[in-house]
């Protein structure tokens, strides 16, 4: 005849072994972050666990822990405690209490990873691309038809805290933002070719770009193509923006055309700042700022090579740039050749 009394014990020390093994487990988790599926991952990552074991291998030599302490950081939980900071956006204290570790140590991690990812920029990010000139160009003219395209170009500002000193008001945008204002140039696949990271949210789109030394070499005839760029640009020969009042039919389909291609840079605005967050406000001082803008567009072409899942992607916001008046005669004038060869 059984036993109420020894079944009772049998339950009860079932359910405290099962205890004690999902605190172990629970803790082994947590030091490998690698553990968990893949769901779990891009939830609180925004990348699988081989896109996070490739960053990791590529930071290595630059992050890894030369101690012998026992409770260091391995280089799979320093990237994924940046990588949480990048996709939630939110407080240094927030992301450590959902990583069990200090606020301290979340922005030494941050730091450490951001620098890292910066000394990685002209290896993601390289202009006209990682591809052929001819299959770019092909990429863009499968869109809408518009032909010899090599890059979208489009600025996009992102927000910072209020910066002390001085140069205050330099960040102070048409919206009466603090921000940065960001400089990109896409491919068809919304990979980011070029990114100037540097500027205060005041600075007109226009300036960025001929302060930039892109600018030179298109200039210099280094590069065969033409970027396309909002009416914040001049027409320039090597820069073709739409026509502020169309008066031919060839001229409102060049616009039409001109529109869906230019419009993969604002995908790629839209999908940064879906995958990173942290994009929509940062809370820290202009250089860092610029420093994550441009780790995160790296993240972001190592996403877009290894295509890991795409976020639900926002809209980008509207900035109101305005429109740049002076046009360059010879940009004008291959802008209308451009309509009539290709649109009439």
């Amino acid at each position: 005849m059984a036993c109420p009394f020894i079944d009772e014990v049998v339950d009860e020390g079932a359910i405290v072994l099962r205890r004690a093994f999902q605190r172990e487990r629970s803790f082994r988790d947590r030091s490998d972050p690698l553990a968990f599926n893949d769901s779990y991952l891009y939830e609180r990552y925004s990348f699988s666990r081989e896109g996070i074991a490739y960053i990791c291998r590529l930071l290595n030599p630059y992050i890894a822990n030369n101690t012998r302490r026992n409770r260091a950081l391995t280089v799979p939980q320093t990237v994924c405690i940046a990588l949480c900071f990048f996709g939630s956006g939110t407080f240094l204290y927030t992301v450590g209490d959902a990583e069990n570790i200090s606020k301290a140590s979340v922005c030494r991690s941050v730091r450490t990873v951001y620098l890292s990812l910066k000394r990685l920029l002209n290896v993601f990010i390289t202009f006209p691309g990682h591809k052929a000139i001819c299959t770019i160009k092909h990429a863009f003219y499968g869109i809408a038809g518009f032909p010899n395209v090599i890059g979208a170009l489009d600025c996009t500002h992102v927000c910072i805290k209020c910066p002390s000193g001085p140069h205050e008001a330099d960040f102070v945008n048409r919206k009466s933002v603090h921000s940065i204002n960001v400089q990109r140039i896409s491919d068809a696949d919304c990979i980011i070719a070029n990114v100037e990271a540097k500027w205060p949210g005041s600075v007109h789109d226009s300036r960025i770009f001929r302060a930039s030394s892109l600018y030179q070499q298109l200039a210099r005839g280094e590069f065969s193509g033409v970027l396309l760029g909002d009416k914040g640009y001049p027409c320039l020969p090597y820069l073709l923006t739409p026509y502020q009042e169309p008066q031919t039919e060839a001229q409102h389909r060049y616009n039409i055309a001109h529109a869906r291609t230019r419009g993969r840079i604002e995908m790629a605005f839209g999908l940064i700042k879906s995958r990173f967050q942290c994009l929509k406000h940062l809370r820290v001082t202009p250089p860092r700022a610029c420093d994550i803008v441009v780790a995160c567009v790296v993240l972001h072409n190592i996403a877009c090579l290894r295509r890991e899942r795409q976020p639900r992607i926002v809209e980008e916001e509207d900035w109101g740039n305005e429109a740049v008046l002076e046009e360059n005669e010879t940009g004008r004038l291959i802008r209308d050749t451009y309509a009539n060869n290709y649109f009439a």
